[in-house]
């Protein structure tokens, strides 16, 4: 990943899931899991074992690639318990997909 690459023009869920896969694995090569599967129904919690400071890292990462458009925090603050604990990839990729368009609209 690399955090100086432009923007795609339209932000599409592939382009999203490849910036977000690269994240995770920058994540993961601390624990040495560098090598997961990760796709659009892989969960954070079960599947990666991601700790809260993780997700604090990860958003970190967002915005350090896609500006304060996409605020994970936001994102989590929105959400239950329960749903935070099933979070998929695919949610938070629809999640920066959508707050990306959206500030392109506006």
């Amino acid at each position: 990943m690399n955090p100086t690459q432009p923007l795609p023009a339209q932000p599409t869920t592939d382009a999203v899931l490849t910036d977000v896969t690269g994240m995770l694995r920058t994540l993961l090569a601390e624990y040495g899991e560098d090598d997961v599967e990760i796709g659009l129904s892989t969960t954070f919690n079960r599947d990666l074992e991601l700790e809260s400071i993780d997700l604090v890292t990860l958003a970190a990462l967002l915005e350090e690639r896609y500006g304060r458009r996409v605020n994970l925090a936001e994102f989590l603050a929105g959400m239950e318990f329960d749903e935070i604990i099933g979070l998929t990839v695919g949610r938070l990729v629809e999640h920066v997909v959508r707050s990306l368009r959206s500030t392109e609209a506006g």
